[in-house]
């Protein structure tokens, strides 16, 4: 009987969840060490490499982010007060790092954008930070704000600014992060009372500010043509997309094998960051591709499960928030790689090779994994709290 009472505790979602994440990121370790294999100069891979190598210490980092996020009693990101509260911070931090960015000396440039902000030997990317801070405000402001969510100016306009602002300073360098973030806000004031014709007011000026955007920048006018016909420039504009879309053609069903894909030999650029899904459909085949759609699917049905059971409206909205980051993340980076999204350099969650989204995407997986503990602790009070008979 105390086998059988146990069982529950040994398989909660939580489990699930870190499993997962230990699965995708050793995934892709194995992958990104794959994809940066090269012919010239000469990079071979051996096991000492893939141990002690940067991939692999990454990994590392985010197992360890993910162990200090599931250690984070959630409710006290929403109960603390004044300075004690993350709030401000989050604001006040996402906003200056967004700005500083762009600062000489401090955001550095890398492939045309400045999007990484290097403070001596460390690097990271401010747009990371922003993206999963913003979850928890809005989190926070809907479950303060539930009784005014339902009026537009009270309750829905707010929030609505701040993602504005934040989007804005984001999609100079990086529409897709932008366009990401003001998805999932939408997604979490909704939840949070918020009305839907709310959203339908929001849509056109949405609408005209991504066309604006996407008008003053050549290169995202010349994705948007290679989208709707790569092969009208196969050599320019359309290169890209035509090298991915042969990697995942070329793997079949069963791949080439670990290690023996063509496109990484100087065909497919990013094949190591947003593009790590093609290369793992030539290798690893359509077998690979449905195995990473699987830990996907089974991460967001977990997180489903925990925030299902969430008691406060808090836990259930933040919750909420992170899986549909990870979500829409990962369907928007596979239907570019696939061909049926122009390109946005969007990573694919857990996979793709970088510190800064590893790590944070980790962390906020684990705020999951502490909500799950929450959960499985009020169960456990309950029958004591109820007393018998």
């Amino acid at each position: 009987m105390a086998a059988a009472a146990d069982m529950p505790r040994m398989m909660r979602p939580g489990h699930g969840l870190m499993l997962i994440v230990f699965a995708l990121l050793t995934l892709g370790v194995v992958m990104v060490n794959s994809a940066g294999l090269t012919i010239d100069p000469p990079r071979g891979i051996d096991l000492k490499q893939v141990l002690l190598g940067r991939p692999t210490v990454l990994a590392m980092v985010a197992v360890g982010m993910l162990l200090i996020g599931s250690r984070i009693p959630v409710q006290r990101l929403y109960t603390a007060r004044g300075l004690a509260s993350p709030v401000p911070w989050i604001i006040l931090g996402s906003l200056v790092l967004l700005v500083a960015v762009h600062v000489p000396g401090i955001g550095r440039e890398v492939n045309g954008a400045r999007r990484w902000i290097s403070l001596g030997p460390i690097g990271f990317q401010p747009s990371e930070v922003a993206k999963w801070g913003l979850i928890i405000v809005l989190a926070w402001y809907a479950a303060r704000r539930a009784g005014a969510m339902g009026s537009l100016w009270r309750g829905f306009a707010p929030p609505m600014v701040l993602v504005g602002v934040i989007c804005a300073l984001i999609a100079t360098e990086d529409l897709g992060t932008a366009v990401l973030i003001g998805m999932v806000a939408v997604i979490v004031l909704l939840a949070g009372g918020a009305k839907l014709w709310h959203t339908a007011l929001l849509a056109p000026p949405a609408a005209v500010a991504v066309g604006a955007a996407l008008l003053s920048s050549p290169y995202r006018v010349d994705r948007l043509r290679a989208f709707l016909d790569p092969y009208q420039d196969a050599q320019g504009i359309g290169y890209h997309m035509i090298q991915s879309m042969a990697a995942v053609a070329g793997g079949g069903l069963a791949g080439r094998g670990l290690g023996n894909g063509v496109q990484k030999f100087g065909y497919l650029p990013e094949d190591t960051t947003d593009f790590i899904f093609a290369i793992i459909c030539e290798e690893l085949g359509l077998i690979g591709a449905v195995v990473v759609v699987c830990l996907y699917a089974g991460l967001l049905l977990c997180g489903l499960a925990i925030i299902r059971r969430a008691a406060d409206s808090f836990s259930r909205l933040l919750g909420l928030g992170i899986l549909a980051t990870i979500g829409l993340q990962a369907l928007i980076n596979m239907a570019v790689v696939t061909g049926l999204a122009p390109t946005k350099g969007i990573a694919l969650p857990l996979l793709s090779s970088g510190g800064t989204g590893w790590a944070l995407t980790a962390f906020c997986v684990g705020l999951l994994v502490s909500m799950d503990r929450a959960n499985a602790a009020q169960v456990a009070e309950a029958p004591s709290i109820a007393g018998p008979g």
